[in-house]
C-alpha cells in the first residue's frame, strides 16, 4: 500500500474513534461506517476482510460470543441467575463492598479457567439481578467485573485469546504462564478490590430494610424450570470441558460453543427464535466493523510501522526493552484490539528475544502478555470484554458511557501496569 492508503485509513480510524469516544452517534454505527469507509477507499478489501486471518474479522471471537450469548439465553429462563444473585447477597450479608469483593473475585478465577468473555457473559446477569435487589447502581459493578476478567485471564494461556498467539510463537505451555503470570494477577486482584473501594465509594450504601428482604428469600425458589437447568448446566460444563481439553480436541473455542448452543437448542424445548432473539446482535456487529477497521491499518501498514518503530527503539536492551514493551503495549491495546496487535508483535518480539541471545526467562513475552491484556482495561473499546458488558448494560436499559468506564479504566490500567513493570524488574533483572 502506498503513503496516501495509510494516511487515508489512519484518518477513518481516528475519525470512527472519536465519534465512538463522544457518542455523537451509536458506536456500532460508527463502527460499521468506518468498516465501509476502509473498503470504500481500498484500504482493505473483500478477502482480506471476510476471509484473512491475519487482518480481516475474527470469526472465532463472533461465533464464540454467539454460541455463549445462546447458552446464557436458555439458561436465563431456568431462574439459575436469580438462584446465584440471592446466594451471593446472602454469602456477603448484603454488604455493597462485600457484594462487589465477591464478585470482582469470582470473575477473575473464572477469567482463569475459561475466556473473559464467557465469564462477564455469565456473570454479568447475576450482577444486574444483586444490584436490583438492594437498590445499587449496577454499572459500578459491571465496570469493575470487566477490569477482574481482564486481569483474571492474563494469567493462564486460555484466559485471553491474546496468550494463545504468544504461547504459540514463544513455545510457553500452560504452566509457564501460571509460573510467571497467575502470582502476579493474584496481587493485581486484590489491588483492584482496594482500587475499586476507593474509586466507587459513594455507591456502597446499605439498605437495611432491602437487605433484610434479600436475607429472608429463599434462593431454592427461583428455579423456574429444574429440568431446562439441569440441561443447560450439563451443557454448559461439556463446553468448559471442550475449552481446557482444546490442546488434545483440537476444537477452537468457537465451535465448542456452537456445538454447545446447537445441542442445547436440540435437547430443550426452547423455541430457536426466543433464544436467537437474546443475542447481542448490535454487540457482534460492533465487533465486526472494528476488526475491519484495524484490518485496514493492517493492510496498509499503519500497525506494522509502529510495530517496527518499537523494536528500533528497543535494540538489544532487555530490561529497558521489557519496559517499553509493557508500556506502549498497554498504550496501543487500549486504542486497538489486543488480538491483531499481539499478532502483529509476535513475529517482531521473537526477533527481538533471537537477537538477544534467547534466554530461558522470557521477559519480553511476559511483557508484551501484560501490556496487552492489562491495556485492554484502559478504554471502553480495548478488549472483547468491556464492548460485551456495554452492550449488555445498553439492553438492560443501564447504559455505560465510552468515559464512564474509560476514566476508571485509565487509573486501573495505569496502577496494574506500574505494578506490573515493578514485577518484571524485581522477578527478571534485580534477583535473577
Amino acid at each position: 500500500m502506498d503513503d496516501w492508503h495509510s494516511g487515508a485509513a489512519l484518518a477513518v480510524f481516528v475519525g470512527a474513534y472519536a465519534l465512538i469516544i463522544s457518542e455523537k452517534i451509536h458506536r456500532v454505527a460508527a463502527a460499521l461506517g468506518g468498516a465501509a469507509l476502509m473498503l470504500a477507499i481500498q484500504a482493505t478489501d473483500d478477502e482480506s476482510a471476510f476471509y484473512s486471518t491475519h487482518s480481516g474479522i475474527d470469526w472465532n471471537v463472533i461465533f464464540l460470543l454467539l454460541g455463549m450469548m445462546m447458552i446464557v439465553g436458555v439458561l436465563r429462563r431456568t431462574g439459575l441467575f436469580e438462584y446465584l444473585a440471592i446466594w451471593s447477597v446472602k454469602r456477603a450479608r448484603a454488604k455493597p463492598f462485600r457484594v462487589m469483593a465477591m464478585l470482582i473475585v469470582i470473575t477473575a478465577v473464572a477469567s482463569a479457567l475459561l475466556d473473559n468473555v464467557t465469564t462477564v457473559l455469565l456473570v454479568a446477569p447475576v450482577t444486574f439481578l444483586v444490584c436490583d435487589r438492594l437498590a445499587l447502581p449496577v454499572a459500578p459493578y459491571l465496570i469493575a467485573e470487566v477490569f477482574a476478567s481482564n486481569i483474571g485471564g492474563t494469567a493462564t494461556l486460555v484466559g485471553d485469546p491474546p496468550n494463545i498467539i504468544i504461547a504459540s510463537r514463544a513455545g510457553l505451555s500452560f504452566n509457564d504462564f501460571l509460573v510467571h503470570l497467575a502470582p502476579l494477577c493474584a496481587v493485581l486482584v486484590v489491588v483492584l478490590i482496594g482500587l475499586c473501594r476507593v474509586m466507587f465509594r459513594k455507591v456502597f450504601v446499605y439498605d437495611p430494610t432491602r437487605a433484610a428482604e434479600v436475607m429472608e428469600l429463599e434462593e431454592r425458589e427461583a428455579i423456574r424450570d429444574p429440568k431446562l437447568l439441569a440441561q443447560g448446566l450439563a451443557v454448559l460444563a461439556l463446553v468448559v470441558v471442550g475449552f481446557v481439553l482444546k490442546p488434545v480436541l483440537h476444537y477452537e473455542p468457537s465451535v465448542v460453543a456452537l456445538l454447545g448452543a446447537g445441542m442445547l437448542v436440540a435437547v430443550s424445548k426452547v423455541e430457536t427464535g426466543d433464544v436467537l432473539g437474546d443475542v447481542e446482535w448490535p454487540t457482534l456487529a460492533f465487533f465486526a466493523g472494528l476488526f475491519v477497521m484495524v484490518g485496514g491499518l493492517i493492510e496498509t501498514g499503519v500497525i506494522g510501522e509502529v510495530s517496527d518503530a518499537l523494536a528500533d527503539a528497543i535494540g538489544d536492551n532487555e530490561l529497558g526493552g521489557s519496559m517499553l514493551m509493557l508500556g506502549a503495549s498497554a498504550v496501543l491495546s487500549g486504542i486497538v484490539d489486543n488480538i491483531p496487535y499481539v499478532a502483529t508483535m509476535a513475529p517482531i518480539t521473537s526477533d527481538l528475544v533471537e537477537n538477544m541471545g534467547g534466554g530461558d526467562t522470557h521477559v519480553m513475552w511476559w511483557a508484551l502478555a501484560l501490556g496487552a491484556d492489562l491495556g485492554g482495561n484502559a478504554t471502553a473499546i480495548g478488549a472483547s470484554a468491556n464492548v460485551v458488558v456495554l452492550g449488555m448494560a445498553e439492553r438492560n436499559k443501564t447504559p455505560i458511557t465510552f468515559w464512564q468506564f474509560t476514566r476508571y479504566g485509565l487509573i486501573v490500567t495505569a496502577v496494574t501496569v506500574a505494578i506490573s513493570a515493578l514485577y518484571l524488574w524485581l522477578r527478571y533483572f534485580a534477583l535473577a
